[in-house]
C-alpha cells in the first residue's frame, strides 16, 4: 500500500496547469476587464470591494494553490487534497454570486455588456460557467489519482520485492546476527571449576575425579588400560596409586581403586581446605 501512494508527477499536470489558469482568470477578471470593456461595473480597472474579495479573489486563490498542488506533488493523497480544494474553489464560483445577494454580501458589480448575450457571457465567463469548468478538472484530476495503474502497481511489487531480497540478504550475510552497539549478547554465567563452592553449585569435576594440582601427573581413567612401558609423556604411577600394586596396612590385599581415589580425593580437599 505505501508503494502505491506514489504517482508520477506527469498525471496531474495538464489539469494543474488549467486551473493555474482559470483560477487568474477568475480572481483578475473584475480588475483588468475593464480594460477591454468586459467585465463588471464600475467600468474602471482596480476597483476593490469586499464582495470582489468574498466572490471573486479569494476563490480564485484556491484554485490557483490547488492546481500548484496536482504540479508539484507525487503523492496521491496530496494530490487529491489540491484536486479537492480546486472542486470546492469552482463551486463557489458557481454558487457564491447567488448566495452573495441573499447573504448581503454584494456582488462584483453588474456586467458591461450592452447586450444581453455579452452580459450572460459576461456571468458566465466570470462566475458560473468558469466554476463548472473548474469542478470539472478537479474532477477529472480526482478520478486519475484515485485508479492505480497496472505499471504503477507492478513497480510497487517489484520495489517490495527488491526491499524483501535485500533484507533476506542482510540477515544471511556472515556477522549479521551479531549484536550491535549498546547490545548485549548472550551470557553464561561464570562458576568456579575447583574448590569447594565448584562441587557444591554443580560445577566443576565431581568428588573424587578433581583436576590433580598443576605440575601432577594425571592419573588414566578408571577402567583404561595401563599405558605401554615407555610410552612418551607417561609416567609410572606412583606408589600406592591405582594400578601400582597398593596393599591394604598389615599385607591385608590390594587397596580396591574406588576407595583409593576417594581417600586421595579426601587428601587432596584437606590439603587445599585446612
Amino acid at each position: 500500500m505505501t508503494g502505491t501512494m506514489r504517482a508520477p508527477r506527469t498525471r496531474g499536470l495538464l489539469s494543474g496547469i488549467l486551473l493555474v489558469l482559470l483560477g487568474l482568470w477568475g480572481a483578475l477578471l473584475p480588475f483588468i476587464g475593464p480594460y477591454a470593456h468586459f467585465g463588471f461595473a464600475p467600468d474602471e480597472p482596480w476597483v476593490y470591494t469586499a464582495a470582489r474579495l468574498q466572490l471573486s479573489i479569494l476563490p480564485g486563490i484556491a484554485t490557483v494553490i490547488g492546481g500548484l498542488i496536482l504540479l508539484v506533488s507525487a503523492n496521491r493523497a496530496v494530490a487529491m487534497f489540491g484536486a479537492w480544494l480546486a472542486a470546492l474553489a469552482g463551486a463557489w464560483f458557481v454558487v457564491g454570486h447567488t448566495l452573495g445577494m441573499l447573504w448581503d454580501l454584494g456582488t462584483a458589480g453588474a456586467p458591461l455588456g450592452p447586450s444581453t448575450a455579452k452580459r450572460v457571457t459576461e456571468q458566465i465567463a466570470g462566475f458560473s460557467g468558469l466554476g463548472v469548468v473548474i469542478v470539472f478538472l478537479a474532477a477529472f484530476a480526482l478520478g486519475r489519482f484515485a485508479v492505480v495503474g497496472v505499471r504503477e502497481a507492478r513497480r510497487a511489487a517489484e520495489t517490495a520485492a527488491a526491499r524483501e531480497a535485500a533484507a533476506r540478504d542482510a540477515a544471511a550475510r556472515p556477522g549479521a546476527a551479531r549484536p550491535g552497539a549498546g547490545q548485549a549478547g548472550p551470557t553464561q554465567p561464570i562458576a568456579p571449576t575447583h574448590g569447594r563452592y565448584g562441587r557444591a553449585s554443580g560445577y566443576g569435576p565431581a568428588p573424587g575425579t578433581e583436576s590433580p594440582p598443576r605440575g601432577e601427573p594425571s592419573s588414566p581413567p578408571p577402567g583404561a588400560p595401563p599405558p605401554a612401558p615407555g610410552t612418551p609423556g607417561q609416567q609410572a604411577p606412583a606408589p600406592g596409586a591405582p594400578g601400582s600394586g597398593a596393599q591394604r596396612p598389615g599385607g591385608a590385599g590390594p587397596v580396591p581403586a574406588e576407595q583409593h581415589d576417594e581417600r586421595v580425593a579426601g587428601e587432596r580437599r584437606d590439603q587445599h581446605h585446612p
